[in-house]
């Protein structure tokens, strides 16, 4: 009974994180982990990261806790990159499987695109089908990689990241907070509702997203702002 209760008051639906370094010495991975530790709350099944190096993506997500999965032998093999996004999951689509752990990295011919989500799609399955229908193969049974699909679908015929984002909002229904990076862009995005929360801090001059400011602060940064009800910040 003390469990259930303690695991259901824990329960926070994901955590999303990212931090794009103006600094060259800033280490976007070290920042990430710390943002990532402090976001643990939110989400206990999995966590992940995904590293820009100069337009370059590494990712590594497994199942376990933050500083279970990053531990110190593992975070000095990462590249430093340039970028960084992470996640830290709680379950509301999809089962407890490595491949359901965000962030999703997508390779397509205009260039990667990696994705971490935080909320649950009411269209969803709706989506899946129609993509599948049309030739999509997808590796996953989380919403996250619905998502990536939409707005890779989107980029092929768009002019920038930022227009694909905007496109693929109109299409998704529900609670939903965005973290998207490209090789050259950071992006946040939150639904029109506003019903997931997300914000903006700085770190010198460097610029973070984060699901909470407990995460931004826990990295060294300060608030800024909440990134507003259907806002994209580029």
């Amino acid at each position: 009974m003390i469990k259930d209760y303690l695991d259901e008051k824990l329960h926070e639906e994901c955590g999303v994180f990212g931090v794009y370094r103006r600094d060259a010495d800033l280490d976007v991975v070290g920042t990430t982990y710390y943002g990532l530790y402090a976001l643990q709350h939110r989400g206990q099944e999995s966590c992940g990261m995904a590293v820009n190096d100069d337009g370059v993506f590494y990712k590594r997500r497994e199942l376990g806790l933050v500083n279970d999965v990053f531990t110190k032998d593992v975070l000095e093999t990462m590249p430093r990159g340039n970028m960084c996004i992470g996640h830290c999951r709680y379950a509301t689509t999809g089962v407890p499987v490595r491949s359901n752990a965000p962030p999703f990295v997508i390779r397509h011919i205009k260039g990667p695109m990696a994705l971490a989500h935080n909320g649950n799609l009411t269209n969803s399955a709706e989506l899946r089908s129609e993509f599948e229908l049309s030739g999509a193969i997808f590796h996953s049974t989380s919403d996250t990689e619905v998502i990536a699909y939409a707005i890779t679908r989107e980029r092929l015929s768009s002019d920038s990241i930022e227009q694909a984002v905007e496109q693929t909002m109109d299409r998704l229904k529900g609670a939903y907070s965005l973290v998207v990076m490209s090789p050259r862009k950071l992006i946040a995005a939150r639904d029109p509702q506003g019903f997931r929360p997300l914000c903006i801090g700085k770190l010198g001059e460097n610029d973070i997203i984060a699901s909470e400011s407990c995460a931004i602060t826990a990295a060294g940064g300060e608030f800024v702002r909440d990134v507003e009800p259907g806002e994209i910040v580029v």
